[in-house]
């Protein structure tokens, strides 16, 4: 009784905090003629409640698919068509078509913000709960601990609540196959990614753990006997579970070629904006876009993408263990979020969102990265008004981790897993690793508030207008670097000392 209200005074304390963020500003408010995500989302309402679902996603005159034509895959059609059906009960202005472009109101801005808050209640705070007292060890103490900093990590409260979208929709159903999966139920969590997938196209960075995490579970049960079953009961439930989100699409062989040619536009180049991610950072030295042509820059990154990914995930496809699949989850994402075509900064969220479950794990290693990928959307939130939210949500997520998790206390060798580090250097002097990883996260703090302030309250010089955001995604860049160097050593070492219960 008292965990439980311990979780559900955690709990209140993330809504009040989503909350409070939500009454900040958002993306592209006042900011005609083409706006922000917040317009985004409120158009594609708009289009789906006014317009067949055979039109969704075709350019017409009632369909200007260059103001914000709807580019997400099905499901996040219907959940407009939700969201638009009672915003027409609400008032019918709201979703007016051509006439509503642009509408901003405060009653629109509270009904929009409650839609991401009832999703994440429906969705995104049930599975974290779920995963952190069923496939979280220690005390209910500790639980609990972990469920409070997992759902004030700052990168998607920031986003989904400040900047607006709805990111906890489809982490959500992604965390809800892993915990189905960690339970030993891996039809359930097949389904719940298939939706995941079929909601944003983005959760492919989390697809190839999914697919030899199962994969190789049916080859250790072997593929003449109940690995065989397993693998068709699977096959099955993809197939189905896709075949009835995609349904309205189906009977025309032209309606899901256009639907698929939208979700993955490749003539918007290599990169946008100044993402922390290889070809920007690299960008700052040689000029990919003008060097290369846009088919090879294609190419380019999806060689470099698979080549990032595809170790840890031959990994899992061997060794089919659960702590497998949570590193191939961080490893997969961030692979993809590093090298792979045209990312966004908000991308950084579907890495973050498996490093959130290895909390427990690896505390010190796992905070810093969460702080790092909220800290790499600086640009993005000073752009939004949401300097002051960023700041306060990290600072108050930092001093919880440091206290509930113990994460500078937590870091010896043997918990940081940094024997694996002797055994590559074992020619250097031996160093106090520990000492040095300290060290660096501290200095990389500091970092990480100088460039913030300095974005905000210094003017670049006007030859160099974008001097703060390179610095901020280009040292993020390093950080995310080596903390891909570092995950996927701890994945190709020893598993975790301690015992964990075993769910497959």
């Amino acid at each position: 009784m008292q965990t439980w209200s311990l979780v559900s005074v955690s709990v209140l304390l993330a809504v009040v905090v989503r909350w409070s963020v939500s009454l900040n500003s958002y993306s592209g408010a006042g900011k005609p003629p083409i706006f922000g995500d917040y317009e985004a989302q409120r158009h594609w309402q708009e289009v789906t409640y006014n317009l067949p679902v055979q039109e969704w996603y075709f350019n017409s005159t009632e369909n200007d698919l260059n103001y914000w034509g709807l580019d997400y895959p099905p499901l996040t059609a219907y959940h407009s068509l939700i969201c638009a059906y009672i915003a027409k009960i609400i008032n019918p202005e709201w979703v007016e078509l051509h006439k509503s472009r642009g509408y901003e109101s405060p009653a629109h801005k509270l009904f929009m913000r409650t839609t991401v808050l009832v999703a994440d209640i429906l969705i995104y705070i049930p599975a974290v709960v779920l995963y952190c007292l069923y496939l979280t060890d220690g005390s209910s103490k500790k639980k609990v601990s972990n469920l409070l900093c997992f759902l004030l990590y700052p990168g998607i409260i920031l986003i989904d609540y400040g900047h607006f979208q709805y990111n906890g929709v489809s982490l959500g159903f992604t965390l809800w196959g892993v915990l189905a999966l960690g339970l030993g139920w891996d039809s359930p969590g097949s389904v719940a990614f298939c939706l995941a997938l079929s909601y944003k196209q983005m959760e492919l960075y989390h697809a190839l753990p999914f697919f030899c995490y199962l994969l190789g579970k049916c080859f250790k049960l072997g593929l003449i006997g109940r690995g065989f079953f397993l693998l068709v009961r699977i096959a099955t439930t993809v197939l189905v579970t896709f075949a009835l989100c995609w349904l309205p699409f189906l009977s025309d062989p032209s309606q899901a070629l256009q639907v698929v040619r939208r979700i993955f536009p490749v003539a918007r180049g290599l990169f946008e904006d100044k993402v922390a991610n290889a070809w920007c950072s690299l960008n700052i030295l040689i000029k990919i876009k003008s060097i290369l042509s846009s088919d090879s820059q294609l190419y380019l990154s999806i060689v470099c993408t698979l080549l990032a990914v595809l170790p840890s995930s031959v990994r899992l496809l061997i060794k089919p263990t659960f702590w497998q699949f949570k590193l191939a989850l961080i490893n997969s994402s961030l692979g993809f979020f590093l090298f792979s075509y045209h990312v966004h900064e908000k991308s950084i969220l579907l890495a973050a969102l498996p490093v959130c479950l290895l909390l427990n794990d690896l505390p010190l290693m796992c905070v810093w990265f969460l702080l790092i990928s909220s800290f790499s959307m600086v640009p993005l939130l000073i752009k939004d008004g949401l300097l002051l939210p960023y700041a306060v949500t990290s600072v108050a997520f930092l001093y919880l981790a440091i206290y509930l998790l113990s994460a500078l206390q937590r870091c010896s060798e043997e918990e940081l897993r940094l024997y694996a580090y002797r055994r590559l250097f074992f020619c250097l002097p031996k160093l106090d690793l520990v000492c040095i990883v300290r060290w660096k996260f501290y200095l990389s703090v500091v970092i990480m508030a100088a460039l913030s302030i300095a974005s905000a309250a210094l003017v670049p010089p006007p030859h160099l207008p974008d001097l703060f955001p390179v610095l901020v995604s280009a040292a993020a860049f390093l950080h995310f670097l080596g903390m891909f160097l570092y995950f996927n050593i701890v994945q190709f070492s020893s598993p975790p000392r301690r015992k964990t219960k075993k769910n497959n």
